[in-house]
């Protein structure tokens, strides 16, 4: 379902904006004409749920609703459902190359809401038709953000117990108490997803994909886990029985303990998995293309038990495997999609993963361990592949010249013949793109060639994460040119080129 083809990987929050943090604004619109320009088809980004405490978009308050701090400010300006008086004395952050998700958290939703007073009764009609349009998640999360704001943003785990246990008699009483908060949070999802939609079909008329991200779990604290209870591993208090992570290996010698709770799969099964049928479709309606996280968790996951200290401690359990994915295709029809197949992989995922028929991931970072061979190595590719030269977790490709042990950048200089003069950065993006895979996408940080201190993301660590910024002036004409010449010396342009 794919072509021979490329992309870059950038999160809508990396977007210069005078506003602190990217949205779906001028900047976005001008990143699809640069892409094209350059001769890419694909525009990767992160999850654009609404994120929680750490800012993760992997740690999403809902899997459906979208991310309100990326509504484009000067569109509702545009609209005078904001003036520019409204602005005045609020500030954003002065970093130009980080956001501070603190400012940018209090100041826009000021903003917001000043916006929702003046927009609610004329923009009622089609708020209301929208909420109608998306009755299957939409009224629990705006219930469920209410409440998160009545008791001080609270998990909904430390509510009072009726409204954990989603009593009816409270829900309706809470429902008319927080009436106009529910329709704020009603008003923004409306907003969210009518630029969003702008800005997507923008990017398709000028033949740029969106790709998408899908993280295989969903937040504890989340209107998802809140609103279906059952279709988790809870107790009676509805507190996870176990949650999830990656054992122990040589990255980490305690695993990794993400701490989501796990699916119930027996009764997920039960109901033809209605509910990932959902997610999956609601997915679609955002993107072109959907990268669906730790793949290999639907074959086995790893189970570690409620209240573990570490991941160490955990089970391997079986997983849905190809019970899932052919309900899915059988309600939705093919799909094109993404297999994150990184980490540690048994014959048995291997196998599921090949009968699912879509392509994994190659990330040229990991190809050159001077201790051994590597699957990695471009040489050892399978054309149903998707190349990167690193992802969001992985550091920058200078940061990983810059942090790499002397052997490792010795073998990687040898087999990409790297040159000061190319730039150890292109060097491995023209790895990627003279490869044999099937798309190649690599971070903007690495066509821009940035250091560690671009890096978005480190795992299992918190705080100055997700919060690099590309600055205005770097979409440059002899960038653009130089990322096209590649593109079509490697094959990689559009047929129509």
């Amino acid at each position: 379902m794919f072509r021979r083809s490329s992309g870059i990987l950038m999160h809508i929050t990396s977007l210069p904006n005078p506003t602190g943090i990217g949205s779906f604004g001028k900047e976005a619109y001008d990143f699809v004409d640069f892409l094209k320009a350059a001769g890419q088809s694909y525009w990767q980004l992160l999850p654009i749920g609404p994120t929680g405490y750490g800012d993760s978009p992997y740690q999403s308050l809902s899997t459906f609703a979208g991310n309100v701090l990326l509504i484009d400010l000067e569109a509702l300006k545009e609209k005078r459902l904001l003036e520019e008086a409204d602005f005045k004395g609020l500030s954003f952050g002065s970093n130009l190359e980080k956001v501070d998700f603190t400012r940018v958290n209090e100041n826009k939703l000021v903003l917001l809401r000043k916006a929702y007073e003046k927009g609610k009764t004329a923009y009622k009609r089609e708020v209301d038709t929208f909420v109608e349009e998306h009755k299957e998640w939409l009224p629990d999360y705006a219930l469920f953000m209410a409440l998160k704001k009545a008791h001080d943003l609270k998990s909904w785990q430390e509510w009072p117990a009726k409204y954990r246990a989603r009593e009816e008699v409270a829900l309706e009483a809470a429902r008319k108490k927080y009436e106009d908060e529910i329709r704020f949070w009603e008003f923004l999802q409306y907003i969210f997803f009518k630029q969003w939609h702008e800005l997507k079909v923008y990017a398709n008329k000028n033949n740029i994909e969106m790709i998408g991200d899908i993280p295989i779990y969903v937040a504890e604290d989340s209107s998802d886990v809140w609103s279906n209870p059952a279709l988790f591993l809870l107790d009676r208090e509805n507190k996870p029985v176990c949650v999830s992570g990656c054992p122990p290996d040589a990255f980490s010698a305690t695993g990794q303990l993400w701490g989501n709770p796990i699916y119930n799969w027996d009764l997920m099964e039960e109901q033809s998995y209605v509910w990932w049928t959902k997610r999956i479709k609601a997915s679609y309606e955002l993107f072109d293309v959907v990268r669906i996280d730790h793949f290999r968790g639907f074959e086995s996951y790893w189970s570690i038990p409620a209240g573990s200290k570490t991941a160490e401690k955990g089970e391997w359990i079986k997983g849905p495997e190809m019970k899932l994915f052919n309900a899915i295709k059988e309600q939705l029809g093919d799909l094109k999609i993404i297999a994150e197949d990184l980490g540690f992989l048994t014959q048995e995922v291997i196998d599921f993963k090949n009968a699912s028929g879509y392509p994994g991931m190659k990330v040229l970072e990991f190809a050159f361990d001077s201790k051994e061979e590597s699957d990695y190595l471009p040489h050892n590719y399978e054309q149903n592949c998707i190349v990167y030269t690193g992802t969001h977790d992985n550091d920058t490709v200078m940061g990983w010249f810059k942090n790499t042990n002397k052997a490792d950048i010795e073998k990687a200089i040898e087999y990409l013949k790297l040159t000061k003069e190319e730039g150890y950065a292109w060097g491995f993006i023209r790895g990627a793109w003279s490869s044999v895979g099937v798309v190649a996408i690599a971070q903007m940080q690495d066509f821009l060639e940035l250091d560690d201190t671009a890096r978005m993301n480190i795992p299992s660590t918190i705080g100055n994460n997700w919060d690099w910024r590309m600055k205005p002036d770097q979409l440059t004409d002899t960038l653009t040119k130089r990322i096209y010449n590649m593109t079509k010396l490697y094959g990689r342009l559009d047929k129509n080129e």
